[in-house]
């Protein structure tokens, strides 16, 4: 018989789910690596989140994490969906959690969108499609003169990087905000996690380490100026990053791109990643479970 459990912090989360979750850590590295860094660096002022696994007679089935406002991330088995993923719509339903969109592998991402949608009555639309991809093998160095170089962003270009920050996220979600762009570019620029490809002087594209797990490193936030595309500096950014990433320990990268943006899908497989699932992204119309 399924249970569901809930935890109220991330380290509880991990204690109780990790090992399961890290048998495919690439499949799971984004509730993997969302979670470990809410165990190391707790916000201060962070709000309520929603951590659930729900297990049989032989392990975890699902697991589900949520940080308000930002989309519920489901992953688990893919049989035996229907009855799992009703006891969570049900659980979560129960304790009126508003539920923006899901994102997760697509069978699961869709399963919980028509449960989400025939409890609540609301409507919901495709909004994305995304390959997750591995790279494990380092690609040899880019090659480019000598005056092409990846370093980290440094906080003289703050403004720079802040303004390409919310460029990436307006292009993605058609929305943005300017102050939050500033203030996440302004906290990874001071970690170390941001990365310029610079030709001469002048940084052209970037890309930033993000959510570590215990084996791998997501490389995101890849974004290239519309003037400066098509010229290659995504990918030798991208590449050069994950060659340092794997030749400084990590056994293995992961990357999202949209299905859609077939020129990113196919500079990243010259790279050398290779696809190990399929996400999806559901969102609904309304949150509001009040019916105001």
């Amino acid at each position: 018989m399924n249970k569901i459990s809930t935890f109220n912090t991330a380290a509880e989360f991990l204690k109780h789910a990790q090992a399961a979750l890290e048998a495919d850590e690439a499949v799971n590295s984004l509730i993997l690596g969302v979670c470990l860094r809410l165990r190391d660096q707790p916000a201060p002022a962070a709000g309520k989140i929603c951590l659930k696994t729900i297990e049989d007679e032989h392990g975890l089935v699902l697991a589900a994490m949520m940080t308000p406002p930002h989309n519920l991330s489901i992953n688990g088995h893919p049989f035996d969906l229907d009855c799992s993923m009703g006891i969570l719509v049900g659980e979560l339903r129960g304790e009126e959690w508003a539920i923006p969109g899901v994102l997760a592998p697509a069978p699961i991402a869709r399963i919980f969108a028509e449960k989400w949608a025939e409890k609540t009555g609301l409507g919901f639309h495709l909004s994305g499609h995304l390959h997750l991809c591995e790279l494990r093998q380092a690609p040899p160095p880019p090659s480019s003169s000598g005056q092409a170089q990846l370093r980290p962003a440094n906080q003289q270009e703050l403004d720079l990087i802040a303004r390409w920050f919310y460029e990436f996220t307006f292009e993605i979600f058609k929305s943005g905000d300017v102050a939050e762009a500033r203030q996440t570019a302004e906290q990874r620029i001071r970690a170390e996690d941001v990365f310029v490809w610079e030709v001469g002087d002048q940084p052209v594209s970037m890309a930033m380490k993000n959510r570590p797990t215990r084996r791998s490193m997501c490389v995101s936030h890849v974004y290239t100026p519309p003037a400066l595309r098509g010229k290659g500096y995504a990918t030798a950014c991208v590449g050069e990053l994950s060659r340092q990433l794997l030749h400084s320990g990590w056994e293995f990268c992961t990357l999202f791109v949209d299905v859609n943006n077939l020129p990113a899908y196919r500079a990243y497989q010259t790279i050398g990643y290779r696809l190990v699932s399929d996400y999806e992204e559901y969102l609904f119309q309304s949150t509001n479970l009040s019916g105001k």
